[in-house]
């Protein structure tokens, strides 16, 4: 009798875990970035002075490489299960642009659908010496060998 029940409170136990598969599907998910809420967002015009901006966003994740006058703020939500891909299921970004004088000049917006795949290149470039030949591979570090590390009997104390 205690068997039944306790393969019925398994089972019933099972049941209501399998129903809540929506809440632990966010205990796979990570969230990472930098992004400002929409009222400090919300706050940043034209016209505004990069130390305002500063003031009201915070740091930017990122200022790009070639262009210093362009800040990016970004978020992003990743799903990552055991062994499988990370998936990820929300974009962020935030790009200000600003003038020489220090400005802001344009306030652009991304999320994850006007994003591009890049393909990755698999080309290789080979070095040269990179392929050694078979006496190379397999005799090339014969004689060089030196237990004393490179002291002659004449430098031993």
């Amino acid at each position: 009798m205690s068997t039944v029940k306790f393969l019925f409170l398994c089972g019933v136990s099972f049941a209501l875990t399998a129903c809540s598969a929506a809440k632990t599907d966010e205990w796979f998910v990570s969230h990472s970035g930098n992004m400002p809420s929409e009222e400090r967002i919300a706050m940043v015009a034209k016209g505004d002075s990069q130390d305002k901006v500063l003031k009201v966003l915070g740091a930017p994740s990122s200022v790009v490489t070639f262009d210093k006058n362009t800040w990016i703020y970004m978020s992003s939500d990743i799903k990552k299960v055991a062994f499988f891909a990370p998936e990820e299921i929300d974009r962020d970004i935030l790009k200000i642009h600003f003038s020489q004088d220090g400005r802001v000049v344009a306030i652009t917006r991304l999320d994850k659908a006007s994003g591009q795949e890049v393909a990755i290149n698999t080309d290789k470039t080979e070095a040269p010496g990179e392929n050694p030949g078979f006496f190379r591979k397999y005799f090339g570090g014969v004689g060089q060998y030196n237990p004393l590390g490179g002291m002659n009997s004449q430098n031993r104390l």
